[in-house]
C-alpha cells in the first residue's frame, strides 16, 4: 500500500521549513537552505575572470569543476571586510549550478519552521526584498533567511544558464 501524499501543507510552507546553516556578515546574522550546501571550505584566492561583476572574486578548480566565487559582502552592498581566518566559502547547488559564496563565518545548522518565518519589513534600502524569504527569531537571534535561488540567479551573476 502506498502512503499518500501529505496534502494539509502549502507548498510554501514545504519550501520554507527545515534544516538551515547560519552565517555571518558583519554584525547580522542569515540563514540558507542546508539541502543547497555542498560543503564549507577555507577562503583561497581564486583566479580573477575578466569582465566579470565587481562581487564575483573569479573562480576556483573543485575536484575539475569550475566553480565560479561570489562575495556575498559585496552582491548585498554591504560595507567590504578584512578576510579573517574565520572567512570561508560555503559550496551550493544553486539552478543546477555550482557556486561559491564568501561569508564571514560559519554559525551553526538551525531548524527553522515555516510558521515560525516572520515576512520581513519592506524598506526602499541596498537590500533587494526578492533575495529575502523572511525573519526567525530563535531565542536572542534574528536570523534573515534568504532566497538564495533569487540572490544569485544567472541573470544576476552575468552568467548563461
Amino acid at each position: 500500500m502506498n502512503p499518500k501524499p501529505n496534502t494539509t501543507r502549502s507548498g510554501t510552507a514545504k519550501a520554507n521549513e527545515g534544516e538551515y546553516l547560519s552565517l555571518r556578515l558583519g554584525s547580522e546574522e542569515y540563514a540558507i537552505g542546508i539541502l543547497q550546501v555542498q560543503e564549507i571550505r577555507s577562503y583561497e584566492d581564486p583566479t580573477r575572470m575578466v569582465n566579470a561583476p565587481l562581487f564575483v572574486k573569479g573562480v576556483i578548480n573543485l575536484r575539475g569543476v569550475i566553480v565560479p566565487i561570489v562575495d556575498l559582502r559585496l552582491k548585498l552592498n554591504l560595507p567590504r571586510a578584512e578576510y579573517t581566518e574565520f572567512t570561508v566559502v560555503i559550496i551550493l547547488k544553486v539552478h543546477g549550478t555550482v557556486i561559491g559564496v564568501v561569508v564571514d563565518s560559519v554559525s551553526d545548522v538551525v531548524s527553522i519552521k515555516a510558521e515560525s518565518i516572520k515576512p520581513a519589513p519592506q524598506f526602499e534600502s541596498v537590500l533587494d526584498s526578492r533575495f529575502i524569504t523572511g525573519l526567525v527569531h530563535l531565542g536572542d537571534r534574528t536570523l534573515i533567511v534568504m532566497n538564495i535561488e533569487s540572490l544569485l540567479n544567472h541573470a544576476e551573476l552575468g552568467m548563461l544558464s
